[in-house]
């Protein structure tokens, strides 16, 4: 079965850095893309950042561009989030979640075969 967990988040102070972690096990294919989403307290669940495997494009939401970076470690089957210059409408919870088909647009949450629980990242001002 695929599983995935991501992990990482915390309390952090405004203008602070956190990185995520997000792991997987059970994947059969060698193609898939990675993306975080998060969502806050009435919130629809959002695209942070996009990363493919399978040739390293990488996207991000327009709201974290320049503070914010993906990265795979493909070997240890970990995708990671860098969070710098955090800000208090970052507080959410973070998912990651993998496809391993074709992606229309990356940030919709519906084309994602498989998500993780969620880790709680709070940003204080």
């Amino acid at each position: 079965d695929v599983q995935l967990q991501a992990s990482g988040g915390g309390l952090v102070q405004a203008g602070g850095s956190l990185t995520l972690s997000c792991t997987w096990t059970g994947f059969i294919f060698d193609d898939y893309d990675i993306a975080w989403f998060r969502q806050a307290p009435g919130k629809e669940r959002e695209g942070v950042a996009y990363v493919s495997k399978s040739d390293g494009r990488t996207n991000y939401a327009d709201s974290v561009k320049g503070r914010f970076s993906i990265s795979g470690d493909y070997a240890m089957n970990t995708v990671y989030l860098q969070m710098n210059n955090l800000k208090p409408e970052d507080t959410a919870v973070y998912y990651c979640a993998a496809d391993f088909g074709t992606l229309f647009r990356w940030s919709n949450a519906r084309e994602y075969d498989y998500w993780g629980r969620g880790t709680q990242v709070t940003v204080s001002a």
